[in-house]
């Protein structure tokens, strides 16, 4: 991993950045599906936690190559309009690593009803009883908003980014570019 490439948003007065991203994102998702990934990490250089917001630049991880191939596939042909593309460039020397990880919560009310529902033999009424939708609790994460290919579903995929380390970890990156823990040059 020893190049980076920066994807900027350019502001639109159509889409908001956030859309944008979610785009991008969905579309970066398909591409690392079709190259059968596990060699591109990504992260948000602009993350702001406190906001909470993934910002206007996703940088993508791997080597020059790699990378080549992620910004030249005709999934992204359609955002092209919308983004500005710097790199490849080599990773500085003097960096620091970090993980950039999904975070799921276990306190989705309709899902932890399905697992009722299945595990006990309950009706939907008495799991609903169980667990009313005020058990919901959200997480104070950036995230994407995202379409499962499978179900057609929306969901949030939740983004943290680890704590700081001296030295990578490698590892492998999922679907999303993501890793629990595989590290990405942080700079």
């Amino acid at each position: 991993m020893d190049h980076y490439l920066d994807i900027r948003i350019h502001p639109d007065p159509e889409f908001s950045v956030p859309q944008l991203m979610n785009v991008l994102f969905a579309k970066l998702h398909l591409t690392l599906v079709d190259l059968q990934s596990t060699d591109i990490g990504i992260s948000f250089p602009e993350v702001n936690d406190k906001k909470p917001s993934l910002g206007q630049r996703l940088r993508l991880h791997a080597h020059a190559g790699r990378l080549r191939t992620v910004v030249s596939h005709p999934h992204l042909e359609s955002l092209r309009d919308h983004l500005e593309i710097a790199g490849p460039t080599p990773v500085p020397a003097q960096t620091q690593y970090r993980t950039v990880s999904r975070v799921q919560s276990d306190s989705n009310p309709e899902r932890l009803r399905r697992r009722l529902i299945r595990r006990q033999n309950l009706s939907e009424a008495e799991a609903r009883a169980r667990i009313p939708d005020s058990a919901a609790k959200t997480l104070a994460l950036p995230y994407l908003q995202l379409r499962s290919q499978s179900t057609g579903q929306h969901f949030r995929l939740f983004i943290q980014h680890g704590e700081l380390q001296t030295s990578p970890v490698d590892g492998v990156f999922n679907s999303y570019g993501l890793s629990q823990q595989a590290t990405i040059p942080w700079f």
